[in-house]
């Protein structure tokens, strides 16, 4: 029995994407040295755009998660404080009990 990971027929590729899929190919590939520079003119301005505005969102995002992160951790500490305080009141209320 064999099993394997990558079979790749270009028949079924051709198959799968037909006539307009090897179209697109092949215009792609006479475009792209034509098209190409202008799009890297335009594409450069819209790639640092992406890249600045993700930038911004990482900051506020990292900030809002800071804070969240502290709110997150002074309920544990409260909720810890609670439950010491109730483990102390059971503790003096078996001595009291008892003694």
């Amino acid at each position: 029995m064999s099993f394997e990971i990558f079979d790749f027929d270009i028949g079924d590729f051709v198959e799968d994407f037909g006539l307009p899929g090897l179209v697109i190919g092949a215009g792609a590939v006479i475009l792209a040295p034509i098209l190409g520079p202008g799009l890297a003119k335009v594409g450069k301005p819209l790639a640092k755009s992406a890249v600045k505005g993700t930038i911004l969102v990482y900051e506020k995002t990292k900030g809002v998660l800071a804070e969240a992160k502290e709110a997150f951790e002074d309920i544990v500490a409260e909720s810890k404080a609670e439950l010491a305080e109730s483990e102390t009141q059971k503790v003096l209320t078996v001595e009291a009990e008892t003694g």
